[in-house]
């Protein structure tokens, strides 16, 4: 598994961006496609980067024997959204970030049914919005996802200021703000498989509930899961496993193990 930190120039950003790359090593897939490899994006949480899965997490552990690229992309604290100050981080990662990784990885999958997304509590929201959004990935799978669009939640204060909020998704007040995942959900086609996890100790688990709700009364196919567990990484590290077992790829747990 080679680990690629890679520096690119972002037209839509305007700025030099990192992201960070797992790549299979042959030799350790069994009848690997060098061809078409399927590939995951992995979207951090608020103060996290690019780097924040591979650090405290045990995913290139994890994938070590599995032919799947690893896309760790950084946001900073933009929400995966197209800011009301002018910073597309939405288009950076979900529509540029993909075109110029394949210039990089030219035998990087095209094929929706070999792509997939998925992230923790702000990356959670990111994994579903651009899920909806884009109709390239086949799974998306969110984990402590800040899905339900709740400002009055006390952590919403403690998280950042009205003035922050307001610079990222603009009227925070309006339910039919164009950035709230139930809205964007009523556009969306529906192909996609959803998973969703959340500890029920989480400070997000009564709205993550709410949200996971209301998709399916929209008619999305999704899994839901609920358990045991704060916010932390401590349990994203193991929910992350259970994410890959559940994505259509060859994920074998004798060789995770040897």
């Amino acid at each position: 598994m080679a680990i690629m930190k890679i520096e690119y120039h972002s037209e839509v950003l305007d700025m030099s961006r990192q992201v960070t790359v797992l790549y299979p090593d042959r030799n350790r897939v069994e009848n690997p496609d060098d061809n078409d490899i399927p590939v995951l994006y992995l979207l951090h949480g608020m103060g996290g980067n690019q780097d924040s899965w591979l650090n405290r997490s045990t995913v290139e552990r994890l994938v070590r024997y599995t032919n799947l690229i690893v896309v760790m992309v950084n946001t900073d604290k933009g929400w995966y959204t197209n800011t009301t100050y002018g910073m597309n981080y939405y288009d950076a990662i979900a529509v540029e970030l993909p075109q110029i990784l394949k210039r990089f990885f030219p035998n990087m999958s095209d094929k929706r049914e070999k792509n997939f997304i998925a992230g923790l509590s702000m990356g959670g929201y990111g994994t579903f919005k651009i899920a909806m959004m884009t109709n390239r990935f086949s799974h998306a799978a969110s984990l402590s996802g800040a899905l339900y669009f709740d400002f009055d939640n006390p952590a919403a204060a403690e998280l950042g200021s009205l003035s922050y909020w307001r610079g990222v998704f603009g009227d925070i007040s309006d339910k039919q703000n164009p950035n709230n995942l139930l809205e964007i959900a009523k556009q969306s086609d529906k192909k996609t498989k959803f998973y969703a996890w959340c500890g029920e100790e989480d400070f997000l688990f009564e709205g993550h509930q709410k949200a996971v709700g209301e998709l399916k009364e929209l008619g999305f196919d999704i899994e839901a899961s609920f358990g045991p567990g704060k916010h932390e990484w401590y349990y994203w590290n193991q929910q992350i496993e259970k994410v890959l077992a559940w994505l259509p790829i060859d994920f074998k747990l004798e060789e995770r193990l040897s």
